[in-house]
């Protein structure tokens, strides 16, 4: 009797398997980055590894060394899958809203936004385990590196975009839900000194234009649009758009999920 095939591991994931055989035909085609296309994603066989090894080259420094980074972070995806997990749906969710994005391979690579984002799971997760040193220092790095500063306390869902990235800042008592999308120069902030929960709660699905200032301990409604150069200082519904400073309602979000088409035109939906 045959014995039973083992089942690829690649088949298993396929957004992992999909960005390998984008890598080798990226190969293919400039040959001459070949050492980057191995050594990032041809050389690992999961994405977790991957992560681990393209985010301590980043991140790495005299204090910290990559090879400390790289075990710290694949730790981490050991003792709690759904890091793997997140990554998985915020490289899809780059995918589907970014037109710059054509293949899941550029968001591992060159995306600096996606990068930030999973560094900070690391430093969460490092938060969450007492370690507040590493975290802290893992956020520095991220801010210096990426321009993005996200406190390790702070709480992201999966499925997040954040497109171009630049000096994105959430504060520690921020929660970001599931699906969100965002564009650069958002701060999720406090609005002093103040201590204890003073940041916003961002809900499933909300598309957060760039330059938008959302602040205080203030929650923004599932599926609710924020216009870009907004300052929102009170409560978002769900379902609406929001703009001006201080931000006010205008209009319905104009579909079911914002975030996800991206569609940042107000057609007076008063």
């Amino acid at each position: 009797m045959a014995q039973a095939q083992k089942p690829n591991l690649h088949s298993l994931d396929p957004v992992w398997e999909r960005i390998r055989h984008e890598a080798e035909a990226a190969l293919d085609a400039e040959p001459l980055l070949g050492g980057m296309f191995h050594s990032s994603v041809l050389h690992h066989k999961t994405l977790e590894q991957a992560l681990a090894f393209r985010l301590s080259q980043k991140l790495s420094t005299a204090e910290l060394s990559e090879q400390i980074l790289r075990e710290i972070m694949d730790a981490a995806h050991a003792a709690d899958p759904t890091l793997g997990e997140a990554a998985r749906a915020d490289i899809v969710a780059t995918f589907e809203r970014d037109p710059a994005c054509n293949r899941f391979l550029k968001p591992l690579l060159y995306f600096k936004g996606f990068q930030a984002v999973q560094a900070h799971r690391i430093s969460h997760w490092l938060c969450r385990e007492g370690r507040a040193d590493f975290a802290s220092l893992i956020q520095m790095r991220v801010s210096e590196c990426f321009g993005v500063d996200i406190h390790p306390g702070a709480r992201v869902g999966r499925g997040i975009m954040i497109d171009h990235a630049h000096s994105i800042v959430i504060g520690e008592t921020a929660v970001v839900g599931d699906n969100v999308s965002m564009l650069h120069s958002v701060t999720l902030g406090g609005t002093g000194k103040e201590d204890g929960d003073r940041h916003p709660k961002i809900g499933n699905g909300v598309l957060i234009g760039a330059g938008a200032k959302v602040l205080g301990n203030i929650h923004v409604g599932d599926c609710a649009r924020i216009a870009a150069g907004s300052v929102v200082l009170e409560d978002v519904p769900a379902r609406k758009t929001v703009a001006g400073v201080p931000a006010r309602i205008v209009g319905e979000a104009g579909c079911a999920q914002p975030s996800l088409t991206m569609d940042q035109l107000f057609r007076g939906e008063i």
